[in-house]
């Protein structure tokens, strides 16, 4: 789905996009980014893009790759970014120090470090790992 900004009755409603993918498609990693991109370029930005880039990556990245499922990705401005990623397995990330030879680890801690605020919520089947950057001004 592309992204979506508009006014209604002269009001800036909150630009938004939503995008479901499959298991294990790491290929849509590039267009969840695209799309974010798009987005913040329409809402006149939230925040920095290219952080805003890299951990929506790293938090799609980790839904596809640790999870038997989709995911469904969520982002939405209003006067400051939020992005949620639903996955649909129960277990809930942890957040580690990464090794010096490992190959993983390090997005919940890129996540950590980065985000403004960010955090896991439980639903019935699953999860989401969200972040949020930018605030008012």
């Amino acid at each position: 789905m592309a992204a979506r900004v508009g006014v209604h009755n002269g009001t800036r409603l909150p630009g938004k996009m939503e995008r479901t993918l499959r298991h294990a498609d790491l290929t849509a990693v590039a267009g969840v980014r695209a799309e974010l991109r798009q987005l913040l370029r329409q809402w006149g930005g939230a925040g920095d893009s290219d952080i805003a880039e890299l951990l929506i990556s790293e938090l799609v990245t980790n839904a596809l790759v640790h999870t038997n499922g989709g995911a469904v990705v969520t982002a939405t401005v209003t006067d400051r970014l939020r992005v949620e990623v639903r996955d649909f397995a129960g277990r809930r990330p942890r957040l580690r120090p990464p090794t010096t030879d490992g190959t993983s680890g390090r997005g919940l801690m890129l996540v950590h470090s980065l985000a403004d605020a960010w955090g896991v919520r439980a639903h019935a089947v699953g999860k989401c790992v969200w972040f949020e950057l930018g605030g008012p001004t």
